[in-house]
């Protein structure tokens, strides 16, 4: 083939039994031509085309093929350049002369084309049949049965909404041509394993049932550890048993989360939702896969999308508040403070003076915190954001939401011309999403199978905290305010794990239930307005005091990436949807008929089944990276996984440098929390092993000394805990000194500064590390002295005495020395514990007037006593009437001179 003719015929990515099929008719319609087929989920099609002789049917990899030799490009099934990324070096030529043949509905994702034949047809492949009978081409029988199965394939075997009359027609013409029925019946057969049954049954547990326009929408979702073949299959299987009228079947696998839909309404286009998730389809089938969202976003977007259908001539007029409250450019900062704390809003247009055309915006923490500093005369221009989206009246839903969630503005000013008529906040769009009555983003829609667990709490909490429970339940009934137990709690009672730390969260005014509480139990509030949270402080049955966090439903967002959050009110959903994983975003209701209704939006209590720890939203690490390690502390201390996305999304954080934003008191708490934990050395692996380690400093990624030297720290915590000493070792302090093995004290001191460590110990701990450095050798050289019997247990004493625990524990950690070991373990356990016999009282009594050689005798008193000189009383008394010998008897006030009763030497 030269240059000038050469043909090449392909499909979308992911081919199907349709797309497969129509490269196979498109043959015949350009030969001679070379066919590339870009590969398969299915696994029926891969078995299919493996069975085949390609070379017979002209196909080529993509290796094999010199892209300047093909002039000319036939594209079936698509015309989406996303979808044809196989074949870019084409597309990127100039001269190259494009041709489509394809069933689905047009796409902003459309190329130009040189020819496109277009219909509306159940398959693709129907409308190449009909081009071959034109031309009475003759296939042979196996032909025309792959054909055939490509007309099966996308028409659900003739029982989809989508087949039309061309459909029957051309397979009734390819039976003429010798298609097998029965064969197509055999290859289109999937063979489901446990894992396929086991998937089936999740999404069939998870369906959730919507109603757009008097239609049922099911959204059902399974999750697997990896990809799993024959997805689509699950979710036709699924629509047939339960004859849903349009369905998203939603697979979580690995780092990538696949989404096939179906409908058999005219009211819902399954493939503008799927386009919108990077997919394609038409709209009675379509697909996705998508590795950059999380399955919350998933859900919100075709949730989303399900509503602009629903509301399809709803614009932004109709979402708007007007008139617009705004201030003028030249206005000061005071004013601008004092009218949106008068009308109580976030943020308010800027607008040119004299007229209403908005040239910025200004939230009311900027005005605040201006005026705090003594700016209140600066005018407003000084300060506002200039930069500010602005729409139409007539812009819809899907443009407000793209301004306010993805582009993360404030508010969006609503404009006529140039002339601002009104406003469109993020709270009112929380509201059509949220709040509003009847959303489809209300996850208690019909056939919604929230579990209670009320019997759990029954079961696995002690009296005294079921009680305190069921109190706030029956004071938000009595005071009609929703009230949860969220967090933390819930995770850890599914799990059965112990944890009594009840933070409760109130759909109103937080505060009130506060106070209620706080009157029952005879305690007291503290108020912090600020964070719209409280605390009630009150003594159980014991006495001891307790503790309840009470918040208002609120939304924490973030101004720039690593900042520390600003509060909203906002509703139960908004309020867990600020938190960090699935498996911390769960709420029981108190308040409900019956008790302990559990409310989870976003999969929390299917991912601590599965035990994977997953995020929210993609920017939930860019917008707080102390939760890459919290996402490590959970999975440790669970034994759970970071899913695949999470792990994704952790490394593209690390990749942005957002730990280097962090400040080192932020950095401290959470480090001081994974020091805390049953197992640190596992958390340090795996910060390492994600590269967070080196993200905090290139200097603290962990050797093989370093390594196990943390789990030698781990045991020597572990054992000198089970002594049950007053005196508590500080693990972040032991674990600091073993992150810093080897390192000189200028990059252990930027450590320090880096971690956050507190800076008030930072001269007394450094300074320790180098005492015990420096001590390190004496400590050797005691032991082998010691083996041979030629030193004293003091003088050990003496080189450890002003060691501080830590260093104690961190020496006896890192020494291999056996003997060594033995005797800092009896240092720390007995002889720096050990005291003389004698006090100042017997000295008093030997006639000794109070002074500095008390001390010394009482000191080598002890030594005596360490080395067994003088183990007891009696011999160390003897000791110290020794030491008095010679000491002067004249009179005078010297305190070191026995006082002149020589009677009292007497025994």
């Amino acid at each position: 083939m030269s240059a000038a003719t050469a043909t090449l015929i392909t499909c979308h990515a992911n081919a199907d039994f349709d797309a497969f099929a129509a490269m196979l008719a498109a043959r015949h319609l350009y030969a001679p031509c070379v066919l590339l087929f870009p590969g398969s989920q299915e696994r029926g099609l891969q078995k299919v085309y493996a069975g085949l002789d390609r070379a017979a049917y002209g196909f080529a990899e993509v290796a094999d093929l010199h892209w300047e030799d093909f002039g000319r490009l036939v594209l079936v099934d698509t015309r989406q350049r996303s979808r044809v990324g196989h074949v870019v070096p084409l597309l990127e030529r100039s001269g190259v002369r494009i041709e489509v043949w394809d069933h689905h509905p047009d796409s902003p994702d459309d190329m130009a084309a040189d020819a496109v034949q277009l219909a509306q047809v159940g398959a693709v492949t129907s409308l190449l049949v009909q081009a071959l009978r034109v031309r009475n081409t003759r296939l042979k029988p196996a032909e025309a049965t792959l054909l055939g199965l490509g007309i099966y394939g996308d028409t659900g075997s003739f029982t989809y909404s989508s087949t039309t009359p061309e459909d029957f027609q051309a397979a009734a013409w390819l039976l003429s041509q010798g298609m097998d029925v029965n064969q197509i019946n055999e290859m289109a057969a999937h063979e489901l394993t446990s894992l396929h049954i086991q998937a089936l049954n999740s999404l069939l547990e998870s369906a959730h049932t919507y109603t757009i326009n008097n239609t049922q929408v099911v959204l059902a979702e399974a999750s697997m550890e990896h990809y799993l073949g024959d997805f689509a299959y699950l979710a036709h299987r699924l629509m047939e048993m339960e004859k849903f009228s349009v369905l998203f079947a939603i697979g979580i696998m690995g780092d990538r989360i696949q989404v096939v839909a179906r409908s058999r309404s005219d009211a819902v286009n399954v493939g503008d939702i799927c386009a919108e998730l990077g997919g394609g389809g038409h709209a009675y089938a379509a697909s996705a896969s998508i590795r950059s969202m999380t399955i919350h976003e998933v859900r919100e977007t075709i949730l989303r999308r399900l509503y602009d259908q629903a509301n399809p001539d709803k614009t932004a007029r109709e979402y708007m508040s007007s008139p617009a409250v705004g201030i003028e450019s030249a206005s000061s900062i005071r004013e601008a403070d004092e009218l949106m704390l008068h009308f109580g809003l976030k943020a308010v247009p800027v607008f040119r003076p004299g007229t209403r055309a908005c040239v910025g915006l200004l939230d009311a923490q900027t005005a605040s915190r201006a005026s705090a500093h003594g700016l209140g005369s600066s005018p407003v221009e000084d300060y506002m954001q200039r930069r500010v989206h602005v729409l139409p009246p007539d812009a819809s839903l899907k443009d407000l939401t793209a301004i306010i969630v993805d582009a993360r503005q404030r508010l969006v000013p609503i404009v006529d011309g140039e002339k601002v008529v009104g406003v469109v906040t993020r709270t009112d769009l929380i509201n059509v999403f949220a709040d509003e009555p009847g959303s489809l983003l209300d996850r208690k829609s019909q056939n919604s199978k929230e579990r209670n667990i009320g019997k759990l709490i029954q079961d696995r909490l002690p009296a005294e905290i079921r009680d305190l429970l069921h109190l706030a339940g029956q004071l938000g009934r009595k005071l009609g305010l929703p009230v949860y137990a969220v967090g933390g709690f819930v995770r850890d009672l599914l799990l059965d794990r112990p944890n009594q730390d009840i933070d409760l969260v109130v759909e109103g005014n937080g505060i009130a239930l506060a106070k209620a509480l706080a009157e029952e139990l005879r305690g007291r509030v503290r108020e912090h307005q600020k964070f719209l949270t409280s605390v009630v402080i009150f003594h159980d049955a014991k006495g001891a005091e307790s503790r309840i966090d009470v918040a208002t439903a609120r939304l924490e967002y973030y101004e720039y990436p690593a900042a520390l959050p600003t509060v909203e009110l906002s509703s139960i959903k908004m309020d867990l949807f600020r938190r960090d994983f699935t498996i911390n975003a769960l709420a029981v209701r108190l308040d409900s008929t019956p008790f302990g209704q559990l409310v989870d939006f976003f999969g929390g209590q299917r991912d601590v089944k599965e035990r994977v720890i997953r995020v929210l939203h993609t920017l939930s690490f860019v917008e707080d990276p102390t939760r890459c390690l919290r996402a490590v502390r959970f999975e440790q201390r669970y034994k759970f996984r970071i899913g695949a996305g999470a792990e994704k999304l952790i490394k593209n954080a690390l990749s942005l440098k957002l730990m280097d934003r962090l400040s080192g008191p932020r950095l401290f708490s959470e480090y001081q929390h994974i020091c805390d934990e049953a197992d640190p050395p596992a958390c340090f692996f795996r910060l390492d092993e994600l590269g967070i380690l080196r993200a905090i400093s290139p200097h603290l990624a962990l050797t093989p000394n370093r390594r196990d030297l943390l789990c030698r720290l781990r045991e020597m915590l572990t054992w000198y805990r089970l002594l049950y000493f007053d005196e508590p070792a500080q693990a972040w302090l032991l674990y600091f000194l073993g992150l810093n093995l080897n390192l000189n004290y200028a990059e252990t001191s930027a450590h320090f500064h880096r971690l956050g460590l507190p800076e008030v110990k930072k001269t007394e701990i450094l300074g320790q590390r180098e005492q015990m450095r420096a001590v390190r050798g004496k400590l050797e050289t005691w032991q082998r002295q010691d083996d041979v019997g030629r030193t004293k247990v003091s003088v050990l004493c003496d080189l450890l005495r002003s060691i501080s625990l830590e260093c104690l524990l961190y020496i006896m950690a890192s020494t291999d020395n056996p003997g060594l070991q033995k005797n800092l373990s009896r240092y720390i356990t007995q002889w720096r514990r050990e005291k003389a016999d004698i006090c100042g009282a017997d000295l008093r009594r030997l006639g000794l007037a109070p002074g500095p050689l008390y001390g010394r005798i009482l000191k080598a008193a002890l030594e005596a006593k360490l080395d067994g000189e003088a183990p007891n009383a009696q011999s160390q008394l003897r000791l110290a009437r020794k030491m008095l010998e010679g000491v002067p008897e004249s009179g005078g006030k010297s305190c070191d001179r026995p006082m002149r009763k020589q009677s009292m030497l007497a025994p």
